[in-house]
């Protein structure tokens, strides 16, 4: 959603241009019309870094262009209305994400939107596990370290999020469910800031997105304690997993892909389906995903569709038995 590479600007400004310019797919009729992808959440989160790997597939030839509009706001529901009501003509995208597709609807009681009736999806982009991080400057070394910590001063604790509400907010409130401990949770407006808090020690952890956290991970800013995924990342190695370290069936991991209002013809579904799918499948797109965590999905409509269908029964689940609140 590698940071070395994506998010670096001007490595990210010179890899995603280049990318540009050699997509040869065509999407729409040849227009002048610009493409907007809506991330529902601020630059530099895992939303924000998949969708910029993405843009440039979704163009059609020098003719169209492909501008990401983030707006975000309120767990990523300001921007998911604001798709919900376009125009279904395949110029207003949205990169989605398991909050505003999955988890939101258990958390929101009156949204604008819903994520089974409201869009039509596209094509699922990438799977991307959370990780665990404390500050370098922590002694907490271990998963253990952290659950100890936490039993030993209920609430002294604090980890941040990039919302309510976000993947980050319910992945902790998941292990918080398994763990049995309380740690008090600190909302930022979006993944960035959240992140920093926890790089200058000002909160204890974060459990997020691998995009958003590998640059500090690799330059030695933040400690990884655990991953989210059912296997270790192959980008860190040496950091077990939740369900190795104590935790069996633990799986929380972050997905994504492009969904367009409901309504859009059948045929510009297929066409963005195709371009996206050519895009997510070229060497350079794949090595650039795995060096971010993320591992790619692609695949059809339905198969993201499914996906979603699956996902919010699952989530609604979580969500009352760990008593999650919007603070």
């Amino acid at each position: 959603m590698p940071h070395t590479l994506l998010t670096d600007p001007t490595r990210r400004a010179f890899v995603l241009g280049a990318l540009a310019a050699s997509a040869p797919w065509p999407l729409l009729a040849q227009s002048a019309k610009t493409v907007r992808l809506v991330v529902p959440f601020t630059p530099g989160g895992s939303t924000d870094i998949l969708a910029r790997a993405i843009a440039p597939y979704l163009a059609s030839g020098s003719d169209q262009s492909v501008v990401i509009d983030n707006k975000p706001g309120a767990g990523g529901t300001i921007g998911a209305e604001l798709v919900a009501r376009a125009k279904p003509d395949g110029l207003t995208l949205m990169m989605g994400h398991i909050g505003t597709l999955a988890i939101n609807p258990s958390l929101y009681p009156k949204m604008g939107y819903d994520p089974i009736k409201s869009f039509d999806p596209v094509m699922g982009v990438a799977r991307v596990p959370n990780v665990l991080v404390v500050p370098v400057s922590s002694d907490i070394k271990t998963l253990k370290d952290l659950i100890a910590k936490a039993k030993a001063r209920p609430g002294h604790m604090t980890y941040s999020s990039g919302g309510n509400g976000s993947a980050a907010h319910t992945t902790f409130e998941l292990l918080k469910m398994r763990a049995g401990i309380f740690v008090s949770h600190i909302p930022y407006r979006g993944a960035a800031p959240s992140v920093n808090d926890v790089i200058a020690g000002h909160v204890d952890c974060i459990f997020t997105g691998s995009p958003a956290l590998l640059p500090h991970i690799r330059s030695g800013r933040l400690r990884a304690l655990a991953v989210s995924s059912t296997t270790r990342l192959p980008t860190l190695p040496d950091v077990p997993t939740v369900a190795e370290s104590g935790f069996p069936g633990f799986e929380a991991d972050q997905w994504y892909g492009l969904v367009a209002p409901a309504g859009t013809p059948a045929d510009v579904i297929k066409r963005l389906n195709e371009a996206a799918n050519a895009g997510l499948q070229r060497p350079d797109m794949a090595k650039s995903l795995a060096a971010e965590g993320a591992v790619p999905l692609g695949g059809t409509p339905k198969a993201f569709a499914d996906l979603i269908a699956r996902e919010i029964p699952r989530w609604r689940e979580v969500v009352k038995a760990s008593g999650m609140k919007l603070d």
